[in-house]
């Protein structure tokens, strides 16, 4: 039962991960181009990194934090301009191929040894550099703290039953949570958004509950990062909310569907493809920014692989659905961490040391992927006669 604690707290860990609402963010914006618009790119790193850049260079080089994160917009709307203007007209893997070579050339630049004042080259900007306006700004204070201190600890002196319990509780809810953002149930406005803001704000708690993590207030990878971190992925959701709801949102949709059609009723395809470009490389600015907040600005970490995590994400949790890609992106980083941290401590070091548990994960992972796009294209969340991963 220890052993088991033991896993689920390492995935609690991950999934609370400032990293991981980063990546929910930048998968955010990939929702509007690939689920929404239909827009195959494979260079939403590009944009991560960009941000990520921007934000950092500007404030190592001692201008004001608001002045990085302009700038760090900026460089993203910049090359948002300059890679969709060539290349929106093409489709599918034509698209695909332009996008990620982009992307690798962001990437390679930044590895240059010409930057090396600049960027840092392949070692990066240390967050030392640019982090620490940023940790002045927490009213957290200093000191360690356990976001919920009353846990499973303190019922029955933590006997196994009580987790047993708890777990039980907490899939049942999740379970419902789901089935009422699928639009299971006979509910409708007001009444549904209560439901599912109940059983999240419980489903929250008995989380909290059954894994008491301690973190420092305000430190590199403390609750103040944390807060802001999920704070803006919960931001950009309600945000692309109100999007996908408006006229504007519809036109994505058509475009997505038949884009000859809504050429046909005199809209400019064009241009709202290259506004659904724009939007989504902004978020992925704005996760490139978070990204770094409790680590470097390390041009490998944000490569190919990162584009191809958030695609994970995104149909793990739902293509074209509002609450797919932060799902997504919690379920695929926890869910990784668990398949790692199982295989350490029940596979003997003969068969699978340390280093391979960490390849074998990625390993399980690729393989959902594709169990994922062939038996359920829509993920969790999406609705099959919608959307499927057929671009």
């Amino acid at each position: 039962m220890d052993t088991i604690q033991f896993i689920l707290n390492g995935m609690m860990r991950e999934a609370l991960s400032p990293q991981t609402a980063a990546v929910a963010i930048a998968v955010i914006g990939l929702n509007i181009h690939f689920g929404f618009t239909g827009l195959l790119n494979m260079g939403q790193s590009g944009f991560m990194l960009l941000g990520a850049y921007g934000f950092a260079i500007s404030i190592s080089n001692g201008l004001p934090m608001i002045v990085g994160i302009l700038l760090g917009f900026g460089a993203a709307f910049i090359f948002a301009l300059v890679l969709g203007a060539p290349t929106l007209k093409l489709r599918g893997d034509y698209l695909a191929i332009v996008t990620i070579s982009a992307a690798e050339i962001i990437r390679y630049v930044g590895r240059s040894a010409l930057l090396v004042d600049f960027t840092g080259s392949a070692q990066g900007i240390p967050g030392s550099q640019y982090t620490t306006g940023f940790r002045n700004l927490s009213f957290f204070g200093n000191g360690q703290f356990t976001l919920l201190p009353f846990n499973y600890q303190d019922v029955a002196d933590g006997a196994a039953w009580v987790r047993i319990l708890g777990w039980v509780v907490v899939i049942g809810g999740v379970a419902a949570l789901v089935y009422l953002l699928r639009g299971g149930a006979d509910l409708q406005g007001a009444s549904k958004g209560f439901a599912i803001a109940g059983l999240a704000v419980v489903n929250v708690f008995l989380v909290f509950f059954l894994f008491p993590v301690p973190y420092q207030s305000t430190g590199v990878s403390g609750w103040w990062v944390r807060f802001v971190a999920w704070g803006l992925a919960l931001l950009c959701t309600f945000v692309v909310f109100l999007m996908v709801r408006s006229p504007w949102g519809r036109l994505l949709r058509g475009i997505r569907e038949d884009e000859d059609a809504i050429r046909s009723l005199g809209k400019n395809v064009f241009a709202i493809k290259m506004q659904a470009l724009i939007i989504g490389g902004l978020f992925g600015a704005l996760g490139g920014m978070v990204y770094v907040l409790s680590s470097s600005v390390q041009p490998d970490s944000m490569g190919r692989s990162l584009t191809f995590f958030c695609y994970t994400a995104l149909l793990l949790g739902g293509a074209a659905t509002i609450f797919g890609p932060v799902l997504g992106s919690v379920i695929f980083f926890a869910g990784r961490i668990g398949i790692k941290y199982t295989a350490a401590a029940y596979v003997p070091d003969s068969i699978m040391n340390n280093q391979q548990t960490e390849q074998f994960s990625y390993i399980v992972v690729g393989v959902a992927l594709m169990l994922i796009v062939i038996f359920r294209p829509q993920g969790i969340l999406g609705n099959k006669r919608e959307l499927q991963f057929n671009v």
